[in-house]
């Protein structure tokens, strides 16, 4: 990774689309150059100057906007940092991207590279550079809101603080390897570090066991399954307000699973549309059944869809994964002309619509809310949001939790060692550790000029 002495990086950083205003963002040594020959002079930093941009090839007045200058390291990225606001068309910005790039050492930037840079010079931590990804991205206002903790420091605040906790445990652990020949050094050291580990272990397993960060941020999945022409596509059509499934009468129309994502009252949910669940009369609807009971294992809440038009309502629970919460939906109450069943005792809860008709899909609709918006409530923000910090926060409990159980057993360089482990662990959440190999992975997210 380039970095001051490096190469120089500009690019469009407020979108593709055409607009009134476009931000071109420069990092590198030869920023201020940059500035000097567009502009013609280097702005006082960090004060909004309005400029007349020219191509330093032939004086061509390119736009007219502002210019911004932030040497570094005080700066977004820690280098030298320009900024141009200009106006917004296609063409205004191929000129001045054209202009930059036509000077030496400037090269259009990749994807996530600005972002990268701010880590590699210590202005985030990976943790927050996946905090800014993800406010890029956010959708919903319970995305926005845990973007936002996590881009400004929120893990990072938390992960440090395991960390330092871990440290202070180590060294009273290596005082008893400096003063071994101290009779009672050793043992008074290991009695002051145990407690520490084990609130450290809760900690972790708290943390561990709190789903909101992924209910989130990825969103609740929410399958839709039942027999055959329930009503199932229909269902997934009006919630979404949109056609998003071929709705017909003929069995097996829905081969494969498709996914709609919605907003409910400001959390995300992802509806899926499963192929109908019976005997398959073909390798084609066989293999969408198998994908369907795939997808509904992993679901958090099975809605199961019931034509009461045609059939009574099943007296057994239906055969799906026993792991989500099941509701009974009983579908086409217009054409049954019936009221809402309320013998299904296997279903946590039941509700009467029609999908064709609209009936009852308001219900339906703000218990979903409810349900979602209850998951992922809480007083505080989650501290686990990824994968990647889920799996280095499991890994550092093992490390801790094989010391406690060892703890009268191990030799003090050993314990010493587990500890070390964890906190390893525990640094490679921040990037504070050995992280090389998941830079390309955690940048390639972000969009070009971030």
């Amino acid at each position: 990774m380039a970095g001051p002495g490096g190469d120089t990086i500009a690019a469009v950083s407020s979108g593709s689309a055409a607009a009134a205003v476009a931000v071109i963002r420069i990092s590198g040594p030869q920023a201020g150059a940059a500035l000097i020959a567009l502009a013609g002079r280097l702005p006082e930093a960090r004060r909004a100057t309005l400029v007349r941009l020219r191509h330093p090839a032939g004086g061509e007045v390119l736009d007219e906007g502002l210019a911004l200058w932030f040497p570094g390291p005080r700066s977004a990225t820690g280098e030298d940092m320009a900024e141009l606001q200009i106006h917004g068309g296609r063409a205004v910005v191929a000129a001045v991207l054209g202009a930059l790039f036509a000077l030496p050492g400037i090269r259009p930037a990749e994807r996530g590279e600005f972002s990268r840079r701010a880590f590699v010079n210590g202005r985030m931590d990976l943790t927050q550079a996946e905090g800014l990804a993800d406010l890029i991205a956010a959708e919903t206002e319970g995305q926005r809101r845990l973007a936002f903790a996590h881009a400004f420091g929120h893990l990072g605040r938390q992960v440090d603080g395991w960390r330092r906790r871990l440290i202070r445990a180590m060294a009273l652990i290596e005082a008893g390897i400096d003063f071994a020949d101290e009779d009672d050094v050793p043992a008074e050291a290991r009695a002051l570090a145990r407690p520490e580990v084990e609130a450290l272990l809760r900690e972790l397993d708290v943390a561990l066991a709190d789903r909101r960060g992924e209910m989130l941020r990825e969103g609740a999945l929410i399958a839709i399954a039942g027999l055959p022409n329930a009503g199932k596509s229909s269902l997934i059509n009006a919630l979404a307000a949109r056609d998003v499934a071929i709705v017909s009468d003929e069995p097996g129309t829905t081969r494969d699973v498709l996914e709609v994502a919605l907003d409910l009252g400001g959390h995300r949910a992802t509806l899926i549309d499963t192929a109908g669940l019976r005997e398959a009369t073909g390798k084609v609807e066989a293999e969408g059944i198998r994908r369907a009971r795939a997808r509904i294992a992993e679901a958090d809440l099975v809605l199961w869809v019931h034509d009461v038009a045609d059939r009574p309502v099943p007296a057994e629970r239906p055969e799906v994964e026993a792991g989500a919460e099941l509701w009974l939906v009983a579908n086409k109450l217009d054409v049954a002309d019936a009221e809402t069943p309320d013998d299904a005792t296997w279903a946590s809860r039941q509700f009467g619509i029609s999908a064709q008709a609209g009936l009852g899909l308001d219900a339906l609709v703000e218990a979903l809310g409810a349900l979602v918006a209850g998951r992922a409530a809480g007083s505080d923000h989650p501290a686990l949001i990824r994968a990647r910090h889920r799996a280095s926060a499991g890994e550092a409990a093992g490390h801790l939790r094989v010391a406690l159980a060892n703890w009268d057993r191990l030799d003090d360089e050993l314990l010493a060692e587990e500890l070390r482990l964890a906190g390893r662990a525990l640094g490679r959440m921040t990037g504070a550790i050995g992280v090389e190999d998941l830079l390309d992975v955690v940048f390639r997210e972000f969009c070009i000029g971030k």
